[in-house]
């Protein structure tokens, strides 16, 4: 169809240092606070999105996973109102309605607390707005979509403003630090559970607002929290960095149990990991990985590229990999130097022996935004504008 015009981009990850949780309005996706997230390499995680777009298309369709999904999703609709509106396209020469298909696909678990919703609306975003040549302030459209999707507009360090006005016009995402200002710092992903969790995130917020005593205190908090952590960010101040990330990720939870009904995200496996990690900041004296956990088991790791191996080693001693797993790599992405620690050393910290506790570990470093793909290979969607491949 030789009216077809399409875009295939990625975007990134972000995982919040200072956290995100609960929303002041809920049609405008308006947040409580502000937060800080980390993007993570493009590489390792990320959301890829094909978008075709023709007026010879009788309806806009979306297939997510090589599975077709409902494009009446609200934040769906949001999304491609807003590009819409900025773009006053509404035709493509005849004076046609522009129908668009959307095909998108992670190379990581989705809806198991990996800021899956993140990755795939700043993709969607950043791929229409390639391909309608819109310009402007493109984090206002992510967060429609999803909250933390505003994030994953920018690479390396990101504020995301709760802003005060009504409209959200001012409640937007800003680069704080490229990605190349932290060269050494790296971050594990420790995949506990690649399982869809029991409570959504906007299920919980919601129910977090109405109900968490708790979240009050929060909210005072979160500015100090905000201004030290862009500080300790700017001065490459990894312990205070550290500590924050921990303390927020711990507060977080807090008000999670403070929800009534309570909601659970961690589970022992991932407290077992934060033991870990206090007891080896504990035995060198110095905070040298930083924890953080956002609404799924699974932890988010920060730490110095020269600690990576040695704490490595101390994972797997403690989680070894499922001897009956399928013949795939334990540890992925960036690759890792071997290291071994003696029994003397193994000595001074827990020991859970819990095989198969960790399913999988990735490697990655602070990434970039997203881009755009030039090869036509690249793209989910074929000649005529529908999926290459689709699940069975």
């Amino acid at each position: 169809m030789d009216d077809i015009r399409s875009c295939t981009c990625i975007a990134p990850v972000n995982i919040a240092v200072v956290k995100y949780w609960g929303k002041r309005d809920e049609h405008l996706i308006l947040p409580v606070n502000s937060s800080v997230s980390v993007t993570l390499g493009l590489n390792e995680l990320h959301a890829k999105t094909s978008v075709a777009a023709s007026s010879k298309f009788t309806d806009d369709r979306l297939w997510l996973n090589g599975k077709e999904q409902s494009v009446g999703n609200p934040r769906v609709q949001n999304v491609l109102k807003e590009v819409r509106q900025k773009t006053g396209l509404t035709g493509m020469g005849d004076g046609a309605e522009v129908k668009v298909h959307i095909c998108s696909e992670n190379n990581f678990p989705t809806a198991a607390g990996l800021a899956s919703s993140a990755a795939g609306y700043a993709c969607l975003v950043y791929t229409l707005a390639n391909l309608y040549k819109v310009n402007g302030e493109l984090s206002l459209i992510a967060r429609q979509g999803s909250g933390s999707a505003c994030r994953s507009i920018y690479g390396g360090f990101v504020l995301w403003e709760m802003g005060e006005r009504p409209d959200g016009m001012d409640s937007v995402a800003r680069q704080i630090a490229p990605a190349d200002h932290w060269p050494d710092l790296r971050i594990l992903i420790l995949v506990v559970s690649d399982q869809k969790k029991q409570v959504g995130s906007t299920e919980g917020m919601q129910t977090t607002v109405m109900t968490s005593e708790l979240m009050q205190h929060r909210i005072k908090m979160v500015p100090k929290h905000t201004q030290d952590i862009i500080k300790a960010i700017q001065d490459r101040d990894f312990p205070t960095f550290a500590k924050i990330t921990m303390q927020e990720s711990n507060q977080f939870h807090a008000v999670c149990l403070d929800t009534y009904p309570p909601i659970f995200y961690l589970t022992d496996t991932s407290r077992q990991i934060i033991q870990l990690v206090h007891a080896y900041n504990q035995v060198h004296g110095e905070a040298k990985v930083a924890y953080t956990f956002d609404a799924g088991p699974n932890a988010c790791l920060y730490l110095m590229e020269k600690d990576v191996s040695p704490f490595l080693a101390l994972v797997q001693h403690n989680f070894p990999c499922n001897s009956k797993a399928p013949d795939q790599p334990f540890i992925r992405g960036l690759p890792v130097t071997p290291a071994s620690l003696s029994q003397s050393e193994l000595g001074q910290y827990p020991f859970f022996n819990s095989e198969g506790a960790v399913q999988y570990i990735i490697h990655t470093q602070i990434g970039s935004g997203p881009c755009v793909l030039q090869d036509e290979e690249d793209s989910l969607l074929d000649a005529a504008g529908l999926p290459k491949h689709l699940a069975p």
